[in-house]
């Protein structure tokens, strides 16, 4: 049997087709609230209406300013209210809104609007600015509600309507540029990963910049009329348990690293909390028992990226088994492939592909041509177990060199699950002296631990040649702003024993 599964068709969306009037064609007939933004004294939201009525504002305004069907506009918008309303107000209008990290440098986006040459700059306050001629826009909400509605503008659904940056954690960040096209991929996850319904209170603890955050946190609760829940800017994890609670969270979403941040915490009870759901890396297994030992609850992993959306995942109907990512949605197209460009058997690892179809697969990078040929590449190496669970291994590039085979880092760090003292680590290629690589585990600890118990560790669950001949404490593993781990700045950390 080989690794390749087909599950489609998919729905199609029609002829003239706008990613915003689908997320939100329930708004009219909705009386509740459609977000709120959790703030440690006070919340402020927006009921369906004030959105519906802000959104076609927004494009009203955008329209007026002589933007026309396709221009960009880079948004320089923080956790707050204006966000989502530039995002779909853009969007509803026909233009192209492209989010953007507040904390990036003057020089970072300044590099990044060279890229997609906006015509506005939509920013607020204390935001750094790109080095660039597009004028600039200030939100105001109050106008906006006050305008007359603007038209839906309808067209391609493979037209171009949003760009987001890859995190650009192995090289430049890239401009991925995505059709209206792509909401209709998340319409799977709804059941298929986050268990989401209308009734659902899902509080998403990323900004809303991230991929993560602007589909799982926002776009999905709106388009199942579900209420979303977005902390205030600066936010620390540490409030986080004060928030679920207040807010009465039924989902929650995060990165790993939040999740593993909030087992440190004092975590009050959550008896609203359902599950919760991760995304943006790997998450561990032992993360995942812990927090269930922990709350009662389980988490769901989802497998995606910033060039398509979530297409592998566990749910709470079929959560994934020990050690895998989960299974392929229905309504996609995956393959496992061996070099030769063809599915490998069902036990072999190889390089997890997409579907060049899927729709929620991106038009293409900005300035280069789109994706070529059956198959988009994801650069992750994977294995397909006999019934179609997908297990993850690590980025292609991140795969280790241990005497002639290459390991996958998870399946040694999978070996220092349950060590106790450890909360999290990463395995990597190190050079203690010219010319000889060795592995080394790098960890997250109160304390150095003691060296024996890491290599009993190892011996217990490893191949010789797969276990870790460096051991080395760190205060904290280098990640990214929004948690995931950079496995190619661990060598640099790297310090000789004395």
């Amino acid at each position: 049997m080989l690794s390749e599964i087909d599950t489609r068709p998919f729905p199609v969306a029609p002829p003239a087709f706008n990613l915003a009037g689908h997320v939100l064609a329930r708004a009219a007939g909705l009386d509740k609230p459609a977000l709120t933004i959790l703030h440690p004294d006070r919340d402020e939201s927006l009921t369906y209406a004030q959105l519906l009525r802000l959104t076609r504002g927004c494009a009203s305004a955008l329209l007026a300013l002589g933007l026309a069907p396709g221009d960009r506009i880079l948004l320089r918008i923080g956790n707050t209210l204006a966000f989502p309303i530039l995002y779909l107000g853009a969007i509803w209008a026909g233009l192209v809104p492209v989010p953007t990290s507040a904390a990036l440098t003057e020089g970072e986006i300044t590099r990044l609007a060279a890229l997609v040459a906006p015509k506005l700059i939509a920013a607020e306050p204390g935001i750094p600015l790109p080095d660039h001629a597009a004028p600039l826009l200030s939100p105001d909400l109050a106008l906006w509600s006050g305008l007359p509605p603007a038209a839906l503008h309808l067209g391609s659904p493979d037209r171009e309507a949003y760009i987001v940056f890859t995190s650009g954690t192995s090289g430049l960040p890239m401009a991925v540029s995505h059709a209206h096209r792509a909401i209709l991929a998340r319409l799977t996850m709804h059941q298929n990963w986050e268990g989401l319904t209308a009734d659902d209170r899902l509080l998403h603890a990323g900004a809303m910049n991230w991929t993560y955050t602007l589909g799982t946190g926002l776009l999905d609760p709106w388009s199942v009329g579900a209420t979303a829940l977005i902390p205030s800017a600066g936010t620390p994890t540490s409030a986080l348990p004060a928030l679920l609670r207040r807010a009465e969270a039924t989902i929650l979403a995060a990165a790993p690293g939040v999740y593993r941040q909030l087992l440190r915490a004092d975590l009050p009870s959550l008896p609203h909390l359902r599950h919760g759901l991760s995304a943006g890396e790997a998450l561990p297994h032992r993360l995942r028992t812990a927090w269930h030992d922990r709350t009662g609850t389980d988490l769901h992993e989802a497998l995606g990226m910033s060039e398509v959306s979530t297409f592998l995942s566990g749910s709470p109907g079929r959560p994934a088994p020990h050690g895998t990512a989960g299974y392929v949605q229905p309504g996609r197209h995956i393959a496992i492939l061996g070099d030769d460009g063809h599915p490998v058997p069902r036990g072999e690892s190889g390089e997890l592909a997409v579907s060049t179809r899927d729709p929620g697969l991106m038009r293409g990078y900005v300035g280069h041509p789109p994706p070529q040929g059956p198959w988009f590449r994801t650069g992750d190496a994977a294995s397909m177990a006999p019934d179609g669970a997908v297990t993850h291994l690590a980025r292609k590039d991140d795969l280790l060199n241990a005497g002639g085979f290459r390991v996958s880092p998870m399946e040694i760090e999978a070996a220092f699950d349950n060590l106790p003292g450890l909360t999290a680590c990463a395995a990597a290629q190190i050079q203690p002296v010219p010319g000889t690589t060795i592995i080394a585990l790098f960890y997250e600890a109160s304390c150095i631990l003691e060296e024996t118990l890491l290599r009993q560790c190892a011996e217990k669950a490893l191949a010789r040649w797969k276990q870790p001949r460096h051991y080395q404490r760190l205060v904290a593993l280098p990640r990214t702003g929004t948690g995931k781990l950079v496995r190619r700045s661990l060598a640099a950390q790297y310090r000789s024993p004395e």
